[in-house]
């Protein structure tokens, strides 16, 4: 049985937690309907679209969440931005692949995700999502990642790669210098789709079970990353959205949203976390791109 002291401080930094991802989705939720209002009409007609809030509840431990979702927009043609809190019970299988002693299954979490589609080929896709939780002990985890659509796009030395790779960097490097390296390699890792032998994109950064004994330190950088999350993707779109595109490159997004489909059903820990803890399908698989080819 977990120490009711042990109870109470998970509590306390998971309201902490949650308390910053709602504000970051709601700032994050603000920007992107600010970057559909702006797409040049030229390029994306029609009439923007907002975000659709729709709270959940868990069909089995206690807690939910709130899907914020944009369908159909002008600029974006699929966004997902989803918070959630709860309190849970892990399989003793799954406890034991978790930092902690593998005995204590009952756990509290608390997490933002986002996935944005975007219409336009030459826009990237961008994944992000940061979460807490706590069994006999509590960590942060998460990262950002980027996905370029486009061949020419998807290199180091892309302009777009270098933005937002140095976005992560300077979060990183604010904390410690050593994360950078360190979380970029694991994002390499974790987003290759070993049957294709090949990236889902060009990467970014990729963290888990961050627990360096100091909780403000560590929440603080999580914070970070979302922050620089949010202040370079809408500059990447601001930039691309000016861009016109062929029927060509438009199938070439397509095909390219495959790898996407591909990681999320088959490789993605968060995916298969939420399908086995009882969390909300609809927000769990709303990551899958709207529209989609393979060859």
């Amino acid at each position: 049985m977990i120490a009711a002291d042990t109870i109470d401080l998970a509590e306390d930094q998971r309201t902490k937690a949650r308390a910053w991802f709602e504000s970051l989705r709601d700032r994050i939720c603000a920007e992107l309907e600010a970057l559909e209002a702006e797409a040049p009409a030229a390029l994306f007609p029609g009439q923007p679209v907002t975000f659709t809030y729709k709270p959940w509840t868990r069909a089995t431990g206690s807690g939910g969440g709130v899907g914020g979702f944009l369908l159909g927009g002008r600029l974006f043609e699929k966004i997902g931005v989803h918070t959630s809190s709860a309190n849970g019970k892990l399989t003793p299988e799954m406890a034991k692949t978790l930092p902690g002693d593998g005995k204590q299954l009952d756990y509290v979490s608390t997490s933002i995700s986002l996935i944005i589609h975007p219409r336009s080929p030459r826009v990237p896709t961008v994944h992000m999502n940061t979460r807490f939780l706590s069994t006999s002990q509590g960590w942060f985890g998460g990262g950002a990642d980027l996905t370029p659509m486009l061949a020419d796009q998807r290199s180091e030395g892309a302009p777009d790669t270098q933005a937002f790779h140095a976005a992560m960097r300077r979060a990183c490097y604010a904390h410690d210098p050593a994360y950078y390296a360190k979380f970029k390699e694991w994002a390499d890792k974790y987003f290759f789709l070993p049957h294709r032998g090949q990236a889902r994109g060009v990467g970014g950064i990729f963290f888990d079970h961050l627990n360096t004994g100091n909780f403000e330190r560590d929440f603080s950088f999580t914070r970070d990353v979302g922050s620089a999350l949010l202040e370079i993707y809408p500059r990447i779109v601001r930039r691309r959205m000016q861009e016109p595109w062929t029927e060509a490159e438009r199938l070439q997004q397509l095909a390219t949203r495959g790898l996407y489909v591909e990681f999320n059903l088959l490789y993605d820990r968060g995916t298969m976390f939420g399908l086995q803890t009882g969390g909300n399908i609809e927000t769990i698989l709303s990551s899958m791109p709207p529209l989609v080819s393979w060859s």
